[in-house]
């Protein structure tokens, strides 16, 4: 899936937090069109310190950075869940990973998941399963490349949705009456 890095305008890293499995994906931008260069996964599981595990966290999101040299980060943000312990580990993993970006100057957007699967399924409450089918058809992955941790497409869905986002045009917002629309441009009305 790899290019030259010279091919890319622009490059996002995009990661999906975890304490076990962490996903990340690299999402390159010719123009308007996005291509996947690379995609995986860190597993954490073998390291039975939850220290030893946010300095791997650490030491791969910076290799990735070092190696792709991302233009920004898209992160999913930890959803709120039940059991605090969980949240506070998931929370740490996705500041390491920031901390390794941010080392590297690569400014950071977080997404929430319902708003990463709003924007590839245009339904917030959809599977990852179905999320993955989309971006598979979407970036035209063939399936045979598209890798089985659903945590490295969740990734993979967060660079789409920052490309998405990024790539919206400004908006101005107008005036909020016709008197002040009239105050604004007293150019604009006859007399």
């Amino acid at each position: 899936m790899e290019g030259n890095l010279k091919d890319w305008d622009r490059i996002i890293i995009g990661v999906d937090p975890g304490t076990n499995v962490m996903g990340y994906a690299l999402l390159g931008i010719k123009g308007k069109q996005p291509k996947v260069i690379a995609m995986g996964v860190i597993e954490l599981n073998k390291f039975e310190s939850h220290y030893k595990r946010l300095r791997r966290i650490y030491e791969r999101i910076l290799g990735l950075v070092e190696q792709y040299l991302p233009d920004e980060m898209a992160i999913e943000a930890p959803f709120f869940g039940k059991n605090v312990q969980s949240m506070l580990k998931l929370g740490r993993a996705q500041g390491v990973a920031m901390a390794a970006a941010l080392s590297r100057e690569v400014p950071i957007t977080e997404y929430e998941p319902r708003k990463i699967k709003m924007a590839i399924t245009g339904n917030g409450a959809a599977s990852k399963e179905q999320v993955k089918e989309m971006l598979r058809r979407i970036l035209n992955i063939p399936e045979e490349n598209l890798l089985p941790q659903l945590d490295a497409t969740d990734a993979l869905g967060a660079a789409l949705c920052h490309f998405y986002e990024s790539s919206k045009p400004a908006t101005t917002r107008g005036a909020s009456s016709w008197k002040s629309f009239i105050a604004s441009h007293p150019d604009r009305v006859k007399k």
